[in-house]
């Protein structure tokens, strides 16, 4: 989840071919739904990602994985507080309105899926859940996540404030608020804090070496 594709394609290329299947919500969605040729109306989007998103969704596809996208989503005039919002099917938004969260039928769709895990990593919401008629999907997939009998790990900080807030954080198996961090260890780069633990104690070690 979350809103930008571009955070997360090292990451995505990355672990390809280890996982059976991804899956995209929140604002990353609606690249993917327009790179699929989907109307997404005036939802965020990354237009200069469109073959980023048809790369790895091909990627997938010859690496056996399977890429689960919205099969419906919420729709709303605007953002805020006040809007109101309904759900549609992802063939039938219209070019005024904005994707806000993930509609009932994926909700279900994802649900299903997941649980079959055995291990699950989860970075960024499902939609705008900062505001409360938006935030269904999000919740939903923490609710499942923290009923799991499978390693779950959330990386990231709203996603670790949604489990926070809904005090399922002890339910999941590592709740982590650094999702850059998360993101670029799984995308396998260095973490320049391992990496000068690391250093420390090679160094710790050649000088008891010397010493003894």
């Amino acid at each position: 989840g979350g809103a930008k594709v571009s955070d997360k394609v090292s990451m995505l290329e990355n672990i390809m071919n280890r996982v059976e299947f991804l899956m995209i919500g929140g604002g990353m969605a609606a690249t993917f739904l327009k790179a699929k040729s989907f109307e997404i109306g005036l939802s965020l989007s990354e237009t200069d990602r469109l073959d980023t998103a048809s790369g790895l969704m091909e990627k997938a596809t010859r690496n056996g994985v399977r890429l689960l996208l919205p099969v419906d989503v919420v729709v709303a005039d605007e953002i805020s507080a006040e809007a109101k919002g309904k759900t549609v099917s992802v063939d039938s938004i219209s070019p005024d309105q904005r994707i806000v969260d993930i509609g009932k039928k994926t909700i279900e769709y994802f649900s299903q899926e997941l649980e079959k895990c055995q291990t699950v990593f989860w970075n960024g919401p499902m939609g705008v859940h900062e505001i409360d008629q938006f935030a269904d999907g999000t919740r939903a997939m923490a609710k499942l996540l923290s009923g799991l009998e499978a390693t779950t790990i959330i990386g990231g900080g709203s996603t670790a404030e949604v489990v926070t807030t809904m005090e399922l954080a002890h339910k999941m198996s590592f709740v982590s608020t650094g999702g850059g961090a998360s993101l670029r260890f799984l995308s396998s780069q260095t973490l320049p804090g391992v990496e000068a633990l690391l250093d420390k104690e090679s160094v710790a070690a050649g000088k008891l070496k010397e010493l003894s």
